[in-house]
């Protein structure tokens, strides 16, 4: 993920047809971008919308049968009208989608390929999803000034994600902060280490992982963990698995099953290094 320092900003989302579910019209402060989230069943409302016929790019989203993780498809448009009709026929996957154009029509064709080449880049390298497309999007050539404006624009962008529940383009950092609490797990053989974050729980890099799953195992675990043996995010080393980069998982139980094999109760096994357990960590930082 592109180097960005955190930084206060303000959102605004208006909600066209006053259903909060429905169709979203998503601003930032001081950004020239537009951001338009609908879900499927609100695909011809979006046509009625002008930000549909700017140049864009775009998110489809949605889930397969064969894995817990959530399928994306990435791409972009000029406008992204005419791609979005053509996936609404051919397309069966996807529930929700996302596209991003700009107030004053400052993105032409180029621009939105380079934010289309990103993207599949990122999402591929986070190993959060599973991408629908079948090419790997081609960058575009620009010039060194085109570039910069972009990659802001594409900051910008990544920070509007995950207030949409879509975080599958962020890769958890190895961290040397001092005020993180690092904590352990130590079951079945195996020890892993992480911490939470804001983003959720983060398995750092090098946990071991259980190599067999006991029978009473939830079936998303068993098939989220399939998912990070499939996607190289969990590896061989020897005749032992290890988390082979840094993860984040949406719960610290769903970060524990996936190392032990088993379901768990994260907020009691994930413990510090005085003994604590995570729920009493939590408990002491509420008060």
């Amino acid at each position: 993920m592109p180097d960005q320092a955190a930084r206060p900003f303000s959102i605004r989302i208006f909600v066209p047809d006053g259903e909060p579910d429905g169709l979203r019209i998503v601003e930032k402060s001081n950004w020239t971008g537009v951001g338009v989230v609908f879900n499927r069943a609100n695909f011809k409302h979006v046509f009625c919308r002008p930000e549909v016929d700017k140049t864009g790019v775009y998110v489809l989203v949605g889930s397969s049968d064969d894995s817990a993780l959530p399928l994306i498809y990435v791409g972009e448009g000029d406008p992204v009208k005419d791609r979005l009709a053509q996936h609404q026929q051919k397309k069966d996957f996807w529930v929700w989608a996302v596209f991003f154009a700009t107030k004053d029509d400052s993105l032409n064709k180029a621009h939105v390929q380079h934010l289309e080449s990103r993207l599949y880049d990122l999402a591929k390298a986070a190993k959060q999803c599973n991408l629908d497309n079948a090419q790997t999007p081609a960058p575009p050539t620009l010039s060194e000034a085109e570039r910069a404006d972009v990659e802001s624009f594409l900051l910008d962008v990544l920070s509007i994600f995950p207030l949409l529940g879509l975080g599958v383009f962020e890769q958890p950092q190895a961290t040397q902060r001092l005020d993180v609490q690092r904590l352990h797990i130590s079951a079945r053989g195996v020890h892993g280490s992480g911490y939470e974050d804001a983003r959720g729980f983060v398995i750092a890099k090098g946990s071991q992982v259980a190599k067999d799953e006991v029978p009473s195992i939830h079936q998303y675990l068993a098939v989220l963990r399939k998912d990070l043996l499939a996607s190289g995010v969990i590896a061989a080393q020897g005749d032992s698995l290890i988390f082979a980069q840094d993860y984040v998982f949406g719960s610290p139980s769903t970060a524990a099953g996936v190392i032990l094999g088993r379901s768990a109760n994260g907020r009691e096994l994930w413990k510090a290094d005085d003994g604590r357990m995570l729920k009493q960590i939590q408990a002491t930082n509420d008060t």
